[in-house]
């Protein structure tokens, strides 16, 4: 994991039309790392997400993206763009086309990078067997934890750098959850970045290297994943007590230079 931040924002105000729900946040996403974001219902986590992704209004401060050997100012761009730029965004909800099938919504998110796409779609397959024997389903009749699956697959599509997910494991049984995380952690070892709004506080942060906490709005925490999962204000007031703490992550694997092809 390299010590230079892939993505930055900087006392970032965004919202939607005249509503302003982040004010004056600051975060950054370091190459290859993987970084959660926890906070109360309305802390404005998933709009922290839609800003970066160009789905919500930003009136201020500054969204930054490693590009090559600088930065790429992110203010007014389309997500197209962005996800050309190496940047994808899984929402929480209505993240499949139901009435297509599996193999085309991942043909679909291949739309921005549309080489190699046979060779792509087969190591989508490997890393997400169930989406391979259905690949002619129909999104629509996935199970929840099997949308979510293909959700995650077509944003990988396009080869990105940084993943932003909004509360992946929402709805999903506990034995799909663990096997959405395994998924998660091999995925970010590869040596994709992932930043995380997840309402699994305590999960999340065993997955993540760093972690921030809003509050209305506003940075309330910030520091170690692991170091937070101890600190007993952080416990009391967002991870309901200090509770039992979660099992271990497995090991990290070897990360390669870069993503596998």
């Amino acid at each position: 994991m390299s010590d230079r931040p892939i993505l930055e924002t900087v006392a970032l105000n965004a919202g939607y039309g005249e509503l302003e729900i982040l004010h004056d946040v600051s975060m950054s996403v370091p190459a290859g790392g993987f970084v959660t974001v926890i906070g109360p219902n309305g802390a404005g986590k998933s709009t922290l997400l839609k800003a970066i992704y160009g789905l919500a209004e930003r009136s201020g401060g500054s969204i930054r993206l490693s590009v090559g050997d600088g930065e790429r100012e992110l203010t007014g761009l389309r997500p197209h763009e962005l996800t050309r730029l190496g940047l994808n965004y899984v929402p929480q909800l209505q993240n499949v086309f139901p009435s297509m099938s599996v193999q085309e919504n991942l043909e679909l998110g291949a739309v921005t990078a549309p080489t190699r796409l046979a060779e792509r779609l087969e190591a989508i397959f490997d890393t997400f067997p169930v989406l391979s024997s259905r690949r002619r389903q129909r999104a629509g009749t996935l199970s929840g934890g099997e949308r979510q699956m293909l959700a995650l697959a077509r944003a990988l599509m396009p080869e990105p750098r940084l993943l932003l997910l909004d509360e992946p494991s929402a709805a999903l049984a506990p034995a799909v959850v663990d096997q959405l995380f395994e998924r998660l952690v091999a995925i970010n070892h590869s040596g994709i970045a992932i930043l995380m709004v997840e309402q699994n506080a305590r999960r999340s942060l065993a997955l993540s290297d760093y972690c921030y906490v809003l509050e209305l709005g506003r940075n309330r925490y910030e520091g170690p994943a692991a170091k937070l999962l101890d600190d007993p204000k952080v416990l009391e007031l967002y991870l309901g007590g200090p509770g039992v703490r979660p099992r271990a992550v497995p090991p990290p694997r070897p990360r390669p230079a870069s993503p596998p092809r």
